[in-house]
């Protein structure tokens, strides 16, 4: 079957659309939907060229399809390469990079580097807080003192 026949069946639809508001944006919770926006483009669905990038439990994983993989595996079609989250981020964003610019969907390269992105931040511990300043009368009996 087509990409464009299986986006048409979806489009409406489907299990993973996500509706919060009557006139806003569609949102789409399918595997290998890199935005999470409901369109064609980056539809885990309807594309037969899929990245999909989640957090694992030894690093990232990004999950791609085989090159020489037949259309009826679905399982064995898929290769995983897992990044450790301690290697570095520019590790990570060049195995991102490199997966996606090898002719196998270089329009989807700036969305799979923007989610391991936000991935590896969402890993990092924040920073502490400064102490706040002391103010007003506190200020004068503090340094007067």
């Amino acid at each position: 079957m087509s990409n464009d026949l299986e986006w048409y069946l979806l489009r409406k639809n489907n299990a993973f659309i996500v509706k919060r508001v009557a006139e806003g944006p569609i949102f789409s919770k399918e595997p290998g939907n890199l935005l999470n926006l409901h369109s064609h483009k980056y539809s885990g669905l309807a594309n037969a060229k899929t990245i999909d990038v989640s957090q694992g439990p030894s690093g990232i994983q990004i999950t791609h399809r085989k090159k020489s993989a037949s259309p009826h595996a679905v399982a064995a079609s898929r290769a995983t390469t897992v990044v450790r989250s301690r290697t570095g981020s520019r590790r990570s964003y060049g195995v991102a990079t490199g997966l996606a610019k090898r002719g196998y969907r270089p329009d989807l390269r700036a969305a799979t580097v923007a989610r391991v992105s936000a991935l590896l931040a969402a890993q990092r511990e924040p920073k502490a807080a400064p102490p706040q300043k002391v103010r007003g009368k506190k200020a004068k009996t503090f340094f007067h003192a």
